[in-house]
């Protein structure tokens, strides 16, 4: 019986051990096939891993107006969250602080009490924990994001200023894109957003279009590297923040041009108007507004960026057509009559002219806006070449793309014509603004060069670009044609459209005259096509500048299905807006502005600052397509011994001599305008330089 029962046991331990030495086996022969047979398969893996590099998202830079003021700007928001399954969330600990915790939430959140808050946490909690089907262990506790400020707020608050593993508590972080000013400006700044390309954020509208490559930045790269416990991601390139850009809008000047419009299309029930401010010596862009009439509320909103679409401009394009007829000679003198009349048959179809009378000056024609006499001016030279036209306002560069840096641009569009009977017609209304498309920002950049003495300078919306404060490239003015006209012809032209304002039969004379400032302009009305058909409701332009004696700044207002004529719309509008700045003191003490001496002597050129870096100029060449960018100063080197570093920016001065093996100081603000050890000089490793900073 014992002999028996020791050789069952024995079996027993047989078995036990037989299982064992196989399951070893077995774990040798895994251990032998990953380290050995597979090693090749299993390294390029863990190679894969470690090596894989994951994009780090660059800061994206804001957009600034002329005086530096934040019109869009990322700002981090947070979203706050409590992990009810955390194991280190004590029961006693909880109902300790819970009635303080809901006190300060009330006071942080009025909408409810502090009972009701502790109800809604305590209940909540409880619905979680009790729900084994949960798979989301975050329960949110504000509804809202909130900003770096209240984040900071909150999480001192009892409870929630307790160690992690005891509350639970933890936050997300969102970047947001924020414009400070609201509606103001909103279209022609943009909005930003993911693409179906790339899940970074870019700007699909606006300047955040348009300059996205500049305010973008460049992504750094991270790797995965293996720690004792872990593998963790490591910075290594570190991601460079897009540009600061600053633009020409004058939020002063942006707001007059936005309220103004918004008064005239609510008092004349337009179903949108679009308003551009530009400065005429330079081609500032200082205000831009786009507003549209919301069919479901009815109300005035930011929209569709109208200023840079192609539209049929009406009799605005008159004092173009002039431009090209003083310009070709085909006037010659201004008050010198031509025959018109009221009625005009041309090749088989008739002009008809409501302005005009049996003979009229040029001067006549543009005041009185006479069909017939502008076509008959054109034809004139081109009836039989009517391509020539549209060639000589190639030659002036009017096709030529204006690159402001507003997204969405296009250029005129003025049809090819051959020498066919309807090419012959079609030419008679391009001369007065019909079978054309052209955006108002391309017809007020003609205007400008009028009262800027024929130099036809681009319109632009950037001024400056910069990084964290400091300058980097100053965008300069530029032009598309240094002369679109001779001066004297400019001038002829700028009588022309003080008489539509000023003068007895002036088209505008009722609306746009004012004893404060003077203005010139011309009126514009174009009706709208349906179905390849010319319906009822009409576009109603009118460009000009002011004062007119020094025109300082021009002015475009176009505006679509207003009840009322086009100098009593968007001429009222630009009168208004006038108006306005000169009550502000913006246009100084008289219609007839005239800077003082101590006003001139105030008025810097804009400075061009030093750099090292050759690449610094090509951000504006590829950023705004500006051929000829200027190339910015290098210091003038002393060969061996102190570098030079006056006229440069304080960071790039710094790593300049840090890299020197100096030890930098510095006192003031803006440029480096002295330093302590000249240019040149011998020195030893680790000895003080100081740097002298001027704004």
């Amino acid at each position: 019986m014992k002999q028996s029962n020791k050789r069952h046991i024995l079996m027993r331990y047989a078995l036990v051990v037989g299982f064992m030495l196989l399951f070893s086996a077995m774990i040798v022969w895994s251990l032998f096939k990953t380290s050995v047979v597979q090693a090749r398969a299993w390294n390029m893996k863990a190679d894969s891993i470690l090596t894989r590099t994951t994009l780090i998202e660059p800061e994206r830079g804001k957009l600034l107006a002329d005086n530096g003021t934040v019109l869009a700007a990322n700002l981090q928001y947070y979203t706050v969250r409590i992990d009810w399954f955390t194991a280190g969330i004590k029961e006693d600990t909880l109902y300790k602080y819970i009635g303080p915790l809901c006190d300060s939430l009330a006071v942080f959140d009025p909408s409810m009490t502090a009972q009701q808050w502790k109800i809604k946490l305590l209940n909540d909690r409880k619905e979680i924990l009790n729900n084994t089907k949960r798979k989301n262990r975050a329960y949110r506790v504000f509804p809202r994001m909130l900003s770096h400020g209240e984040y900071e707020r909150v999480r001192h608050f009892p409870f929630f200023d307790l160690p992690l593993n005891k509350n639970g508590f933890y936050s997300e972080k969102h970047n947001r894109r924020i414009k400070p000013y609201g509606a103001m400006a909103a279209r022609s700044i943009g909005n930003v957003g993911q693409n179906e390309v790339s899940a970074s954020i870019h700007g699909h509208s606006g300047l955040e279009m348009a300059l996205d490559s500049l305010l973008y930045g460049i992504p750094g790269t991270a790797k995965r590297i293996q720690l004792t416990a872990s593998i963790v991601n490591a910075e290594s390139v570190p991601a460079t923040k897009g540009y600061d850009i600053t633009t020409t809008i004058n939020i002063q000047l942006q707001d007059i041009v936005e309220n103004e419009l918004m008064a005239m299309c609510q008092e004349t029930d337009a179903r949108w108007g679009t308003c551009v401010l530009m400065e005429v010596e330079t081609g500032e862009i200082k205000a831009i507004s786009n507003l549209e009439r919301d069919p479901r509320t009815g109300e005035y909103v930011e929209s569709v960026n109208h200023a840079v679409l192609g539209y049929e401009p009406g009799s605005v394009m008159k004092p173009i057509s002039m431009m090209v007829a003083l310009e070709d000679g085909i006037v010659t003198d201004i008050d010198r009559p031509i025959a018109t009349g009221t009625s005009w048959m041309y090749e088989g179809r008739a002009i008809t002219d409501p302005h005009g009378g049996s003979a009229l000056t040029p001067r006549q024609i543009i005041e009185t806006s006479s069909n017939i006499g502008m076509s008959k001016i054109i034809v004139k030279k081109y009836g039989s070449n009517p391509a020539g036209f549209r060639d000589r306002l190639e030659e002036m560069g009017f096709f030529e793309p204006i690159h402001s840096g507003i997204g969405g641009e296009t250029t005129p569009v003025v049809a090819h014509l051959g020498n066919k009977r309807r090419d012959r017609v079609a030419l008679t209304r391009m001369a007065f603004g019909y079978t054309t498309m052209i955006p108002p920002l391309s017809t007020l950049a003609m205007y400008n060069a009028i009262a800027n003495d024929g130099k036809y300078v681009r319109p632009r919306l950037v001024k400056k670009l910069s990084r964290e404060g400091e300058p980097d490239s100053i965008v300069p003015v530029s032009y598309i044609r240094r002369q679109v006209c001779s001066p004297e012809n400019a001038q002829k032209l700028r009588i022309m459209l003080h008489d539509v304002v000023w003068g007895k039969r002036g088209t505008a004379r009722n609306w746009v005259q004012d004893d404060k400032v003077e203005i010139a302009g011309k009126t514009g009305t174009a009706y709208t096509i349906t179905n390849g058909q010319y319906g009822s409701q009409k576009r109603l332009a009118f460009c000009g500048f002011f004062p007119y004696d020094k025109p300082k700044y021009s002015c475009i207002v176009l505006m679509l299905g207003a009840n009322r004529g086009a100098g009593a719309s968007s001429g009222m509008v630009l009168r208004n807006v006038a108006r306005k700045m000169y009550a502000r003191g913006l246009l100084g003490d008289s219609p007839n502005y005239a800077a003082t001496s101590e006003d001139k002597a105030a008025v810097k050129p804009p400075t061009l600052y030093a750099s090292f870096d050759n690449r610094k100029a090509n951000n504006i060449k590829q950023g705004l397509n500006i051929d000829m960018p200027h190339v910015f100063a290098r210091p003038q080197s002393k060969g061996k011994g102190v570098p030079n570093v006056v006229g440069l920016g304080v960071r790039e001065a710094i790593r300049t001599l840090e890299d020197a093996g100096l030890c930098v100081r510095f006192s003031g603000q803006g440029m480096v305008v002295g330093q302590s050890l000249p240019a040149g000089s011998t020195y030893s490793r680790g000895q003080i330089i100081n740097l002298r900073l001027k704004s």
